[in-house]
């Protein structure tokens, strides 16, 4: 068989590895939007690199749109076949796809604007709203550790990933030749210590293994560290200093995590009586998606939901905000606040507006909690950039930038190589790394060869290889 990287080769999004079994079955792990990559995004959303009418089936590891956000297009462009999913995921991606299709025809309505003033062709959006319904009705759900037969040569199992809310690795056993190879996806591999999941399952001995490796060269802080970290965040910015806290998040995993962290502090009597503001209609709605799913959470968050008002998102002072005039009257509130909003990586959304209106007062503290592509505007405020560019104008950065990445939903790598642990290495054919950049995937590569694994490769873009 054939496996083809056509995204997350060498870098952390636009999720899609392509298989080409000896039968001439064509099947799609995972059909990501590229984010955060600057002038190079649009020319990668817009070209797959295969045939998307081609492609007999598909298996989606979560709901994240770096990994589900091109589906809509893989239909639009002739994908006829069933998407099998977690039913969680499902859900998600009910919300999720069709939010981001608004936010393709709002980011291509802005830049038009500009293009059309230049003179330039105007482009069509990635996809429609009537394209994400349309891909939805391709999906099929399945549930975790049960094999299900797709053909007569190709059967798959989800096993838990701990990543968000319905994530899930793909094991498959694909037969050719008269023989079964046995190959696995990490997908992206969760934490054990979540503050609200399970942690990552043991999956079935692989010949074949495709690794995520985003924190390939980090180890994370405790999570009890970050939840003292916040705290501290909170009372100097809003409480010492007077000014607006900011937290970029994205609206699966890391908002929860951080209003069940602030749920905490507010049970414990520790959380000032300050408003909190989530100001994201899909993080609104995802964080109902993730409160009707308890059956994918730990046994921690279950006992902590006996008690009180058994809402670990929900408190007082806290308010979701959905309407668009209600979001811009945060920017008049002249009092102490924390605004969360979406997205994580401050790339799109009502987010962009608030660091816009916030970055120039050094009362106030941007928080980033996430992972972040170096060249996107999250990524560049981690680095210390003293001036950034927003819409298309130029601030200075006055504010304070902290960074907490102790609510990663990605393990570290000790924490990848203990998930990889229920293998025998001894056993593995060959190893391919995906979803990192390229250092902290060489970094992760030397880890695993420590540990006994053996041909490690990490593809390119577009690469085809044989195995």
């Amino acid at each position: 068989m054939k496996i083809a990287f056509h995204g997350a080769a060498s870098t952390v999004t636009g999720s899609k590895h392509l298989f080409t079994t000896a039968a001439g079955t064509t099947f799609l792990l995972d059909c990501g939007l590229f984010q955060g990559l600057g002038s190079e995004t649009e020319p990668l959303n817009r070209h797959f690199g295969f045939d998307p009418s081609s492609v007999n089936f598909m298996i989606l590891s979560h709901a994240h749109i770096d990994h589900s956000g091109l589906i809509p297009r893989l239909v639009k462009e002739g994908f006829r076949g069933q998407i099998f999913c977690t039913p969680a995921t499902l859900d998600l991606c009910g919300l999720m796809l069709i939010d981001s299709a608004v936010i393709q025809e709002n980011d291509v309505y802005y830049l038009n604007k500009r293009r059309s003033r230049k003179g330039k062709e105007l482009l069509k959006p990635l996809y429609d709203k009537e394209d994400a319904i349309e891909a939805l009705r391709r999906f099929t759900t399945v549930e975790y550790d049960k094999w299900l037969n797709v053909t007569d040569e190709i059967a798959f199992m989800f096993t838990d990933s701990g990543h968000v809310l319905g994530s899930a690795a793909v094991s498959l056993r694909i037969k050719e030749g008269g023989s079964t190879k046995h190959v696995f996806f990490s997908a992206d591999i969760g934490r054990p210590g979540d503050q609200i999941l399970r942690h990552p399952e043991p999956f079935p001995q692989a010949d074949f293994i495709l690794c995520e490796s985003t924190y390939g060269d980090r180890i994370h802080e405790p999570i009890v560290n970050a939840e003292e970290r916040l705290l501290k965040v909170v009372v100097e910015t809003c409480i010492v200093q007077k000014g607006k806290l900011i937290i970029p998040a994205f609206s699966l995993d890391r908002t929860q995590e951080i209003l069940y962290s602030l749920d905490k502090m507010e049970a414990a009597g520790k959380l000032p009586a300050i408003k909190v503001y989530v100001d994201s209609p899909l993080s609104t709605h995802t964080t109902q998606v993730v409160e009707s799913h308890p059956e994918c959470f730990n046994e921690d968050l279950r006992e902590y939901m006996k008690h009180g008002d058994n809402r670990p998102f929900y408190f007082k002072n806290l308010k979701f905000i959905s309407d668009v005039e209600e979001s811009k009257s945060l920017n008049n509130l002249n009092e102490p606040c924390i605004i969360i909003s979406a997205s994580g990586m401050a790339e799109a959304g009502r987010i962009k507006h608030h660091i816009k209106n916030n970055i120039g007062d050094a009362n106030n503290t941007i928080l980033i909690v996430g992972y972040c592509t170096p060249s996107s505007l999250g990524g560049r405020l981690m680095a210390g950039a003293k001036e950034v560019k927003i819409f298309g104008e130029e601030y200075q950065v006055i504010a304070r930038v902290e960074t907490i990445d102790a609510y990663s939903a990605h393990a570290d790598y000790k924490e990848m190589l203990e998930y990889l642990s229920c293998q025998d290495p001894q056993k593995v054919e060959k190893v391919f790394l995906v979803h990192g950049e390229y250092s902290p995937m060489s970094f992760y590569k030397q880890r695993l060869i420590e540990s006994g694994f053996k041909n490690i490769h990490i593809p390119e873009m577009g690469e085809e290889v044989q195995i």
